[in-house]
């Protein structure tokens, strides 16, 4: 079935593409269509445009948590690089990754960075986002080193560097506890918040498997505790002056 499918959309393809050359040869005769410069698109007639859930979600919780946190300037530790780059339309940002990205935008600089072994000095950092990272430290999917504590020590440091007074945005799967080798972990919220001893939580909002009714603020752990595979955004603060 699925081949006789992908034969009906390649022959639908070559019978539309040999129409719109017709037609863009009368009136668009300017931009060439030729076969050689082809390029099919398959799979996206659809009803709703698709996305990966937990990635739009949690950058845009992010986002509005450091507009709400406005500081001079904001840190970024191996997040999704769209957030980086985005947010660096609002607040300088300084996004570090394990492999480092060549990226060239005003209010953005990109350097490398182990966030088990940060080199920023204790309690330095007025505002830290590691979202969607934690999970994979320590499972050499990134070429990092195996390490069945590398998340812990990752949260360890991440805890080290945040400035009393200072923001720490952390997302992570929750839902059953397991490691699901070597793509991530999941965890329950208590195994994150008892990780970050020194900090308090300012905000959590859960993006369930559920995701049609979008991100639940104040999810409790009896709630996040029936996903599968939810995602977890978790706001702490350290105590300040």
């Amino acid at each position: 079935m699925k081949l006789l499918r992908q034969i009906k959309n390649r022959a639908g393809f070559f019978q539309e593409f040999l129409a719109f050359s017709r037609e863009a040869a009368q009136r668009r005769p300017e931009l060439p269509v030729t076969w050689k410069d082809r390029w099919p698109q398959l799979n996206d007639r659809t009803a709703t445009i698709s996305f990966d859930q937990h990635y739009v979600y949690h950058t845009a919780w992010g986002a509005r948590a450091v507009s709400q946190i406005q500081p001079s300037r904001h840190v970024d530790i191996s997040s999704y690089i769209y957030f980086a780059t985005i947010t660096s339309a609002f607040v300088p940002v300084d996004f570090y990754d394990f492999r480092p990205a060549p990226l060239e935008l005003e209010n953005l600089t990109s350097r490398q960075a182990d966030v088990t072994n940060l080199e920023f000095a204790d309690r330095s950092i007025e505002s830290l986002s590691c979202m969607h990272v934690i999970e994979h430290i320590g499972l050499g999917r990134y070429n990092d080193p195996l390490d069945a504590q590398g998340d812990l020590k990752a949260l360890s440091e991440i805890e080290r560097v945040t400035a009393p007074g200072g923001s720490l945005l952390v997302v992570v799967p929750v839902g059953k506890p397991r490691v699901q080798y070597n793509a991530h972990r999941i965890y329950s919220p208590a195994m994150i918040r008892d990780a970050l001893p020194e900090l308090s939580l300012h905000e959590f909002a859960l993006l369930p498997d559920d995701t049609s009714q979008g991100l639940v603020y104040g999810a409790d752990d009896s709630l996040v505790a029936k996903q599968r595979y939810g995602c977890g955004c978790f706001w702490f603060k350290r105590p300040g002056p």
